[in-house]
């Protein structure tokens, strides 16, 4: 359709060729003085103003010629609307059936007028619009691609992606990744923003769409929740009743770092960790922190060199993971990251608490065990190719029977240390610690320690607590001694502090500590914690009480037979 636009009426034309003789008015036809050519290019409008311009002044037919004009004046102007909205349509069903563009990742610049891009996983050599300056495009940042794949704008950066950690820094700047978010091992490269950014192997950093390159430092993954900030304040004489434990760790750990020439001499090999097991609450945890911060201790008095602790403190079950492969890869970011830490010149201490959870036995059968994986894992790590040094790892379990042989044979975990339950001697200190002189006591620390640890060790009638049956006919008494923890002298004393608090309320006046508080706190512990096993489990629960469960057939509270009449029948 002809391109019509709207007009006023006039007469012919300024820009008309003027005839040499224009005819009178009334005389002669329009084609006589104007071409054919000149005719078609005049509008409606105009070759009527023409006509009328050629009847004489007051003709008949004038008004006929006004009322012709304004239909034609409608008609034109109709037309004229119509034409716009069919642009208007041809131009969006032109939009709607263009083909889509393409969004890709610029990698690097090739020739003024070319641009190494990947898009969707695949790279192309693709030319730049005249418009878009290659100077303004930048490494990792998203253009636009028509679809002969010539960019035509850029975008930016992208703001999503995977996250996934960094495994080694190559000399180039480039990067290699791990095994995460599903991705096979990768070498990416760095995008303009982290072109002058200092990284190191563990950081968490976020890729492209294309995983090509990495855009952004995401910051250090969840695995440094694990690791405490600050090791407590423990000297050793802070741990009461484990002496010889604490001797056992000292020799293992202490020495090496301390006497590294008599090592290197006498060509000894240092331990690479030491397992801690015993009953449960007698201190194994706390021996296992007290190790890191003496050690620091110790290496400072000795050297004068203060080499910061690094201290990973694992609890076995929260590694089990329900996606294949996920526990495996925790194992092995636990050692990485003590290499790493070691490397750095930290001392760093793995730490490993209910370990029999994710270390126990491997057993056959027909379905496979996540023991069976795991495991292997550890071991390998603790003797691989890359050496733990200045690593130690400490392993802590109540059930040593339940962990593999393989993680606890020579050269890996080289020590056993048993934690025993406390005598009487060692008891009393442990009161004495938890007794301090800040509290308000009725006597000094020492009497009121040696008092309830004397009747707590007295083998008489009413601390009788359990009863041993032997396969041979043989009881035995087990007393409140024989049970003895660093747990529960802890909560006899927050049980005696309750008492003195309530004795407080009551009176409305301020009291202390006294020795009777600590007697009824002893009495109501063991009163509140005579929960036992069934017969078919004694011997697992054996495994606890120190004894040997071999011969033992029964295991059960004195308290109900205590409780019966004599010559009642029951035994």
């Amino acid at each position: 359709m002809a391109e019509h636009k709207k007009k006023p009426a006039s007469s012919i034309p300024s820009d008309l060729p003027s005839p040499k003789h224009p005819p009178a008015a009334g005389s002669g036809e329009t084609h006589e003085f104007l071409s054919r050519e000149t005719l078609d290019a005049l509008s409606t409008l105009q070759l009527l103003d023409m006509i009328v311009a050629k009847l004489p002044p007051r003709h008949p037919s004038l008004l006929d010629f006004v009322y012709l004009r304004e239909r034609i004046t409608g008609i034109e102007e109709m037309n004229f609307e119509a034409q716009r909205a069919i642009e208007k349509l041809d131009a969006i069903v032109e939009k709607l059936r263009s083909p889509a563009f393409r969004v890709g990742t610029f990698l690097m610049p090739i020739q003024p007028d070319t641009a190494h891009v990947c898009v969707s996983g695949t790279d192309y050599v693709c030319r730049l619009d005249p418009q878009v300056p290659l100077s303004g495009l930048q490494v990792g940042q998203r253009v636009l691609c028509n679809e002969a794949f010539v960019i035509v704008q850029g975008l930016g950066f992208d703001r999503s992606g995977p996250i996934v950690r960094i495994d080694e820094l190559l000399s180039d700047g480039r990067l290699r990744i791990g095994q995460e978010s599903g991705l096979s091992q990768l070498v990416i490269q760095r995008s303009q923003l982290l072109s002058k950014e200092k990284l190191k192997p563990g950081l968490e950093i976020r890729l492209d769409a294309n995983q090509r390159i990495a855009l952004e430092v995401v910051g250090v993954s969840r695995r440094t929740e694990r690791s405490l900030e600050k090791v407590s304040s423990l000297p050793w004489q802070s741990i009461g009743g484990q002496d010889e434990a604490v001797q056992a760790i000292r020799d293992t750990i202490e020495l090496p770092f301390l006497h590294r020439d008599l090592f290197r001499r006498f060509q000894h090999t240092v331990p690479k960790g030491f397992l801690l097991y015993g009953p449960p609450g007698c201190g194994k945890t706390l021996l296992g922190k007290a190790t890191a911060f003496n050690l620091r201790q110790q290496i400072l008095k000795e050297t004068g060199q203060d080499h910061p602790e690094f201290f990973l403190h694992v609890k076995g079950p929260e590694i089990l993971n329900m996606w294949v492969g996920e526990s495996e890869r925790q194992v092995r970011d636990l050692f990485a990251q003590c290499r790493e830490r070691a490397s750095e010149g930290a001392l760093a201490f793995l730490f490993i608490d209910e370990a029999e959870s994710i270390l126990g036995t491997r057993r056959a059968g027909r379905y496979q065990s996540i023991l069976s994986t795991l495991v292997p894992m550890f071991c390998t790590e603790m003797d691989g190719i890359e050496p733990l040094r200045n690593v130690v790892i400490i392993l802590a379990s109540n059930r040593a029977d339940l962990i593999d042989p393989a993680i606890l044979r020579p050269g890996r975990i080289d020590r056993k240390i048993r934690v025993r339950r406390p005598d009487q001697a060692g008891a009393q200190k442990i009161y004495e610690i938890y007794l301090t002189e800040s509290l308000p006591l009725e006597e000094k620390p020492q009497e009121l320690a040696a008092a309830v640890a004397e009747a707590q060790f007295a083998r008489k009638e009413e601390n009788a607590f359990l009863e041993v049956s032997y396969r041979s006919g043989k009881r035995d008494l087990l007393y409140r001694a024989d049970l003895a923890s660093g747990a529960i002298i802890s909560a006899v004393v927050e049980r005696a502090k309750s008492i003195a608090i309530r004795r407080s309320i009551d009176t409305a006046r301020e009291t202390s500590i006294n020795r009777d508080d600590l007697l009824l706190a002893l009495k109501l512990e063991y009163d509140e914690n005579d929960l036992f096993p069934t017969t078919d489990v004694t011997e697992d629960w054996m495994k606890l009480t120190d004894f040997d469960p071999d011969n033992v057939i029964r295991l059960g509270p004195v308290r109900p037979r205590r409780a019966n009449k004599p010559g009642s029948g029951i035994v």
